[in-house]
């Protein structure tokens, strides 16, 4: 019997996808040095700000083709794989950055750390998605979300705490975090073999799905929601009168809702729904969040709209990560999954601008207001680019792609080494 026919049958996730989880959220506990990288470069080196920011931007600009590296990376060499070795690289480049000695070197290695940051996720997502069946992969990627989140609310105390010390040891505790997780994937998770497909030039290009393109878009805007809030909300509770650090209140809080809310994703009915209702219904929620911050004066109500937001978060991550998943043939998820993922690289060229330039010159309740039109928006969207477009939507039967993935040979894999 596969993992996934325990899974499955048993009412459970597998193994390998907890250990990957755990192994995550350690990883995430120690992700708190790139948002410094700026600031390091500042106060080391006594350059402006504006170059702090183009070294933040080089990075930034870095991350796209190292998801797309990572997607062809887990079909080619296997999933473990290429966890190990991204994780191993972010190791190594953030040491290099701890200990570089001009700007010249801490810009070569923020490009670097770029290049292997994102090599990780679309092989964990890849991995999890050959763990378990169609049917349990939006809880499988809840249970990835929860764990970063569970790990994010730690790694802003840490920072706090290590950064008034030296910022370079930032960097140096995120590369041992990589270290540790990357030694946990290699200890506890079998080693996959790329299926034979994943091998062959061009095959099941993601780039020709229709429906994964569809996808791609409208996740894109989500995700430019998603990081609008991260940039935006530090400043629009200044503009409100309240303390920017106040913002990393309302983070813990939008973090703890999302480990907390894991069992509403077990719900009968809310399990039941189809995968364009389920993510409309999560904009909906998403836009009634937002609209609260936009009317909201003070903390506690603040509070309030966080967690109504946060629940819209939990009811789109894992079923769109899931639809993805179902979306690709078994030898081409990798590659689907980080197709997907651009969606993020996008939103965080993007939503930085547009976020900053709303605030500024139209004011906080115009900033939240239209972040909520855009979530309903996109929620009629599922309806009219996605429904017509997803395998699922016209009947209720499970998929083709779902069926050919239940029914695809189980990679091979062998006890880690």
């Amino acid at each position: 019997m596969t993992v996934t026919e325990v899974a499955v049958r048993g009412g459970g996730l597998p193994r390998s996808v907890w250990m990957l989880a755990v192994a995550r959220g350690v990883n995430q506990l120690g992700a708190f040095s790139v948002p410094f990288l700026a600031a390091l470069t500042v106060a080391r080196f006594g350059v402006s700000p504006a170059t702090g920011g183009l070294v933040t931007a080089a990075f930034g600009v870095a991350t796209v083709p190292s998801r797309l590296l990572g997607g062809r990376l887990a079909d080619r060499i296997g999933r473990r794989r290429s966890i190990v070795l991204g994780l191993a690289g972010c190791a190594v480049a953030q040491l290099a950055i701890a200990a570089a000695g001009t700007v010249w070197q801490v810009l070569a290695f923020a490009v670097l750390l770029g290049l292997v940051y994102e090599i990780y996720e679309p092989a964990s997502q890849a991995m999890i998605a050959d763990a378990v069946g169609p049917a349990d992969r939006a809880r499988a990627f809840g249970l990835f979300s929860a764990a970063l989140a569970a790990g994010s609310t730690g790694a802003g105390l840490i920072a706090a705490a290590v950064g008034r010390w030296d910022l370079r040891w930032l960097f140096a505790i995120d590369a041992v975090s990589c270290l540790l997780c990357a030694v946990v994937v290699r200890r506890v998770l079998p080693l996959d073999r790329p299926r034979p497909g994943g091998t062959r030039r061009g095959a099941a290009s993601p780039w020709r799905d229709r429906a994964l393109l569809a996808l791609l878009g409208c996740g894109t805007l989500y995700a430019m929601v998603f990081t609008q809030v991260t940039v935006a909300l530090p400043l629009s509770m200044t503009r409100s009168g309240l303390d920017a650090a106040d913002a990393g209140i309302l983070f813990t809080v939008s973090a703890v809702t999302t480990v907390a809310g894991q069992p509403l994703l077990r719900i009968g009915r809310l399990a039941a729904l189809s995968t364009p209702v389920a993510l409309a219904l999560g904009g909906v929620v998403l836009a009634a969040g937002f609209t609260g911050y936009a009317f909201a004066r003070g903390l506690v109500p603040l509070v309030l709209a966080t967690v109504v937001w946060s629940i819209g978060e939990l009811l789109i991550f894992g079923r769109v990560y899931a639809a993805v998943s179902d979306l690709a043939p078994p030898d081409a998820r990798g590659r689907y999954l980080s197709v997907y993922g651009l969606s993020w690289g996008f939103a965080g060229i993007a939503a930085p601008v547009v976020g900053t330039q709303l605030l500024q010159h139209a004011g906080v309740t115009a900033l939240w207001t239209s972040t909520a039109a855009l979530c309903l928006v996109l929620a009629a969207l599922q309806f009219v680019l996605v429904s017509p477009l997803l395998p699922d939507a016209s009947d209720d039967g499970p998929s083709a792609d779902a069926v050919r993935t239940e029914t695809a040979p189980a990679p091979a894999v062998e006890g880690a080494a």
